[in-house]
């Protein structure tokens, strides 16, 4: 079907697509998990698997292994993809540095996240914020995909 073929069907019965169009660009959009960097983050050894009920698509070529490369990954994608956008922002995705060695999740605080914050103030994005439960010892193998049937009891 066209659009004008739905343009029309939509007006007969009082729905102005032109306004609804217009209306749709103003609306922040957040692709959540979009999976950048196979969701590994890097707070975790990248030479174990990914546990915890989370579906990844494998160590790709190429996949980020940096926040840098990630955040230069973003940018692609974000100068391809039109309307106002922001980012969903994983816990796993903490940046540790000489300033802000590494700490576990449940450490975390607001000065590890202070690049993300830079990154997204830089380029007008919103950015939301995931607690990140999946691969970490603490919560394994509590998850609903578990493969211990004992762990799916409720």
């Amino acid at each position: 079907m066209s659009y004008a073929e739905a343009k029309a069907r939509y007006t007969a019965i009082g729905v102005d697509t032109e306004a609804a169009i217009a209306r749709l660009k103003t609306v922040p959009i957040s692709l959540h998990c979009w999976q950048g960097d196979d969701v590994r983050g890097f707070d975790t050894d990248p030479t174990k698997p990914l546990t915890g009920g989370i579906q990844t698509t494998g160590n790709y070529p190429g996949r980020a292994r940096t926040p840098e490369e990630l955040m230069a990954d973003m940018d692609k994608v974000l100068s391809l993809c039109p309307g106002t956008k922001k980012i969903n922002l994983h816990a796993s995705y903490a940046i540790f540095d000489e300033e802000n060695p590494w700490v576990d999740r449940n450490r975390l605080e607001p000065k590890h996240f202070k690049k993300w914050v830079d990154f997204c103030k830089a380029r007008g994005l919103g950015a939301d914020f995931n607690p990140t439960f999946f691969s970490h010892p603490k919560c394994d193998p509590l998850t609903l995909a578990s493969p211990n049937e004992e762990t799916r009891k409720f």
